[in-house]
């Protein structure tokens, strides 16, 4: 049973609380205009009901005891043309918290519930105003932080999304009722569903399934932050690093190994994109059992990263193919993106001489010999299949190189992002259940291609149909709607 929103007319603050100039008190239902015609009258006396939608009245709210409370405008919508699709009234009023209070109190006084949190946009939804991603849309947009983050939520909330599920609907919908027409006729052998055009509506369905559950890595990355490990050696940098990259004292530095013992998280947006920078536990042989335990959390850490930042230390050479070889070896597959950064370049610099061809050492300049260790870490990788987006020269300790590294991150991520009006899926929920929509139709299609009878095929079909349909609301429980809106903000 769908929740009821017939009875109830609902209140509550829209704007978020604290000092401010102006504050927004929200109210919907049915008896909106009646209720708030008892804390408000307008300066030219005229009734909310026959004030024109989409306008705005001056006036003045009252307390209880009929004293002016506050000089305000109030907007006025009526139903179905409001974003509640029911009569609404929002009354914008000094941020005051006692003005805000007193309202509030007055309002319930005469009728008013206080509403819960996401109850609007639940009544949007109940109402017809939006599908179920939409609404879900409209959180993600409150909670954006970034362009990207913003930009996908934006998208999702225009019913880009929707539409494409609704047409996937459609389709099978067509075909699985002419499938089930025949279970009617079957005495007759008749065939109302072209095999031919099932199968291929059901590869074309798939695929396009497919697509959005691979985009949910990138999709679900740029909402809560792309992590980016940060791993190597002890005493490599690491920590420094992070350090450098926020801007603060966010990690211990010391110059003892095996400081760091636990991965430390902390988050930046750089170029209209939040990442989550994790600093990681030193790899290194240790019979410790904390730092043993630190260095399994880092080998998660890094299967799980988007980005792996491999740190090496410009004055430990030998340590460079131990440590490539560790990162190839505990990759978590996929299009994990790799960047090497050879730290501490302002340092004592290591010559090779071996590579200047019986130059004088004096004669070699800081910058033609980091450009050699780089070629050198370059065949490293080369030799255990890595395919590093750059290897950058930096010092994290004087800030060196890192404006090149922001931008070699921030780049790799752009470029992934659809310019175009392509859905990235971000929601948890909507890439579990095109998961099970896209299990189904695998089933149908198998079952389709050893002949199994009609009824079997339609069950598998259905099953996708429901699971495509609980990611728009077409199907839903009162305790999933329930557990959507109670993460929304109160007077959302």
């Amino acid at each position: 049973m769908l929740y009821d929103t017939s009875s109830a007319t609902i209140c509550a603050q829209a704007s978020a609380p604290g000092q401010g100039a102006i504050a927004i008190i929200r109210v919907s239902g049915p008896s909106t205009f009646e209720i708030v015609s008892k804390v408000f009258k307008s300066r030219k006396g005229k009734r909310l009901e026959d004030i024109k939608g989409y306008s705005l009245c001056r006036g003045s709210i009252y307390k209880e005891d009929g004293s002016v409370l506050d000089d305000v405008l109030v907007s006025v919508f009526h139903s179905p043309a409001s974003y509640t699709g029911e009569d609404m009234v929002e009354i914008y009023c000094h941020a005051s918290a006692y003005i805000v209070s007193e309202a509030l109190r007055a309002l319930v006084t005469y009728g008013c519930q206080c509403a819960a949190p996401g109850e609007f946009t639940r009544r949007a939804f109940v109402n017809g105003k939006m599908d179920l991603a939409q609404a879900e849309a409209v959180a993600d947009i409150i909670a954006s932080e970034t362009a990207s983050s913003h930009k996908i939520a934006i998208q999702q909330l225009k019913g880009g999304f929707s539409s494409e599920l609704n047409q996937m609907r459609e389709q099978l919908l067509h075909i699985v009722s002419l499938m089930e027409l025949e279970l009617d006729f079957s005495e007759e052998d008749v065939e109302f569903a072209d095999r031919s055009e099932l199968r291929g509506l059901l590869g074309k369905t798939s695929s396009h399934i497919s697509e959005l559950i691979s985009s949910f890595k990138l999709g679900n990355a740029i909402k809560n932050g792309v992590p980016v490990a940060i791993v190597g050696a002890t005493n490599t940098g690491k920590s420094t690093l992070l350090n450098a990259l926020l801007g603060e004292d966010r990690a211990i530095v010391s110059s003892i190994a095996g400081t760091t013992r636990d991965t430390i998280e902390d988050t930046m947006n750089i170029g209209g994109i939040l990442f989550r920078f994790i600093d990681t536990a030193g790899i290194r042989r240790t019979v410790e059992t904390i730092e043993i335990a630190g260095i399994e959390r880092t080998y998660y850490k890094i299967k799980q990263a988007s980005v792996v930042m491999l740190v090496l230390d410009y004055t430990r050479q030998d340590d460079f193919e131990e440590s490539v070889k560790n990162l190839s070896v505990n990759l978590g597959g996929g299009d994990q993106r790799i960047i090497i950064l050879l730290n501490k370049i302002d340092e004592k610099p290591v010559i090779v001489t071996s590579l200047f061809e019986g130059r004088d050492p004096e004669s070699i300049t800081p910058e033609e010999n980091i450009s050699k260790v780089c070629d050198i870490i370059s065949a490293i990788a080369a030799d255990n299949n890595l395919s590093p987006l750059a290897i950058l020269p930096i010092s994290a300790k004087k800030q060196i190189g890192l404006d090149e590294l922001r931008t070699v991150i921030t780049h790799s991520f752009q470029s992934a992002i659809p310019v175009t009006e392509s859905v990235l899926v971000a929601n948890l929920r909507h890439y579990t259940a095109l998961k099970e929509a896209y299990d189904a139709l695998l089933k149908a299609s198998v079952a389709l291609d050893e002949n199994s009878p009609s009824d079997l095929i339609c069950q598998d079909i259905r099953e996708a149909l429901y699971a495509i349909g609980t990611i728009v609301g077409e199907i839903s429980t009162d305790e999933v709607l329930g557990n959507i809106f109670s993460k929304f903000c109160i007077g959302k």
